[in-house]
């Protein structure tokens, strides 16, 4: 019993890997480490549920289920809020946005992420809700800054906030962290 219902959530979870991304419009973030444990949810799930199935792979794929399922169910939480494109020359950021109190829209990332996709000053395309604008990113180094950008993502995006509970993000902006502030290109 206990192995039916772990492997109908193992398949439950690797399907939302790969379905809750296709609400937002833009492409589909290939590969991510969701995608990468929807896969295996959901070759976990036919380990578990198939007939036939020699009970040493069982036992491994139930072993390897928590570990699996949160990296899938992590994947399709953190697609269910918004989640914009940044349309980035040699590549398309899928990423987290918020808004400040003045309606500016601003993004996290590494350091090595941004300066690797030379964002800082590059007239890019964002998709958002739908709707494509051409802005620029301005890296912003200011502690006061990121500070506000992280604490506007812990109150705008619940898979965050779940993050933070287990230690994910810690209790404020990443060291190798940077923000860039969205601003239109006109």
């Amino acid at each position: 019993m206990a192995r039916t219902i772990l492997g109908v959530l193992t398949l439950g979870a690797g399907l939302a890997a790969f379905l809750v991304p296709l609400h937002h419009a833009g492409p589909y973030g290939i590969p991510g480490r969701g995608l990468v444990g929807g896969l295996l949810c959901i070759a976990i799930s036919a380990a578990l549920l198939l007939r036939g199935i020699p009970r040493d792979v069982r036992v491994v794929a139930m072993v390897a289920s928590p570990i699996v399922l949160f990296l899938a169910l992590y994947g399709a939480l953190a697609e269910l809020e918004e989640v914009v494109v940044l349309h980035a020359g040699d590549a398309d950021l899928r990423l987290w946005v918020v808004d400040d109190p003045d309606g500016v829209a601003w993004v996290s990332m590494s350091r090595a992420k941004a300066e690797q996709h030379a964002l800082d000053g590059a007239r890019l395309e964002l998709l958002r809700a739908g709707t494509t604008r051409c802005v620029i990113p301005r890296l912003v180094d200011d502690a006061s800054a990121k500070r506000q950008t992280f604490d506007l993502r812990q109150q705008k995006y619940a898979v965050q906030r779940l993050g933070g509970m287990l230690g994910m993000f810690g209790d404020g902006p990443a060291p190798d962290g940077v923000t860039l502030r969205l601003d239109p290109c006109d």
